[in-house]
């Protein structure tokens, strides 16, 4: 499984527009093959802050969404990103059963 976390930061005046303009993205995330979850949210304490956090079966499956990332408009307002890809291995890894659901 693929972790992918941290945070962006745009201008707090920017941010509720900014998210606004990821809904097709986060729903286009949600419904790519091996998502798992995939969520963007304004953070309660930064007013110029937002969260990222998705779940990724396996890093094929997120390297064939990765295209899809922010446009040009988005990634001009992003004043700075944190943001990580992290791996699980061992026992704790799911595996998915032959729908596609997490076993």
């Amino acid at each position: 499984m693929i972790i992918v976390t941290g945070h962006l930061l745009v201008d707090p005046e920017l941010r509720d527009d900014y998210l606004a303009s990821c809904v097709s993205l986060v729903e286009a995330g949600r419904e790519a093959p091996g998502c798992l979850d995939f969520a963007l949210s304004p953070d309660i304490v930064d007013p110029g802050r937002i969260n990222v956090a998705e779940r990724w079966v396996s890093q094929n499956a997120l390297d064939d969404f990765r295209g899809s990332g922010p446009t040009d408009e988005q990634e001009a307002e992003i004043r700075h990103s944190d943001v990580h890809d992290y791996q699980l291995t061992g026992p704790e890894e799911p595996s998915l059963s032959e729908s596609g659901d997490l076993v």
